[in-house]
């Protein structure tokens, strides 16, 4: 089911949206070589608690840690590790934090080191396809136009789009209705509401937008191991548009 929140519900959203926001701006200075993705998993922890909140990922289905780190050809659900971030690698993280009860969720993409060109227009392809299905946000659109407009962008781009992973709604429970998938389905889907609150997450592949799942049964890497980026913000649909529930 599908709802609409209440005005104490949507500023209860506000600050658990803050709350993934500021963690992923504490999270960029340790983004470097040297350190182990279990290592952010543990510092995000920790400063998410310090905001009392709780991660929303954390035990979420049985998932072990509190944040996603997915490196290169990982597109999501990356499970913290030993792994040694390394100059070259592409970074995915994932954060949710529940704050009385109520989720935030953003994602976004980081490079060790300098990127090269493809590397660059993966990072700017995906970051701009999310921002494009941003603009698709407003009462009286479909759900599937946010689609369309990430789909267009990646086109643009020379990216493909991973299908069988979707955004969704957001509120009590960090993944709620409706599905927002990331490729062109204009006109269809559930008509936006003002009240909705939903997560946008354009991943797109620099190769196939094929993606299998990992032996750890979490972890989604692409067909061809070719590098995948992730954006994602969680907004309210507002009376003429959206407001990011996850930024400044």
């Amino acid at each position: 089911m599908i709802t609409i929140k209440t005005p104490r519900e949507i500023e209860l959203l506000r600050k658990a949206g803050n709350i993934v926001y500021r963690t992923h701006k504490y999270l960029q200075q340790f983004i470097k070589e040297g350190i182990t993705t279990d290592e952010l998993n543990n510092l995000a922890h920790k400063f998410i608690l310090e905001q009392d909140a709780t991660p929303s990922f954390l035990n979420y289905d049985g998932y072990p840690k509190s944040i996603c780190v997915s490196v290169n050809e990982q597109v999501v659900h990356g499970i913290p590790s030993d792994y040694k971030l390394k100059k070259g690698d592409l970074v995915s993280i994932d954060i949710g934090a529940c704050y009385k009860g109520y989720h935030g969720d953003s994602a976004w993409t980081y490079f060790v080191g300098e990127p090269t060109e493809d590397i660059k227009r993966l990072m700017e392809g995906t970051k701009a396809a999310l921002y494009e299905g941003l603009k698709a946000v407003k009462p009286g659109n479909h759900i599937g136009d946010i689609g369309t407009a990430v789909e267009n962008c990646a086109k643009k781009y020379n990216l493909s789009v991973v299908r069988e992973l979707v955004g969704h709604g957001v509120g009590t429970n960090v993944h709620e209705e409706p599905e927002v998938p990331n490729f062109s389905m204009k006109y269809r889907g559930p008509v936006l509401k003002e009240g909705m609150v939903i997560a946008i997450e354009p991943m797109l592949n620099l190769g196939s937008r094929h993606v299998v799942m990992e032996e750890d049964e979490w972890t989604i890497s692409t067909y061809d191991k070719k590098p995948s980026a992730h954006y994602e913000h969680t907004v309210l649909v507002t009376k003429d548009g959206y407001e990011i529930l996850t930024g400044e």
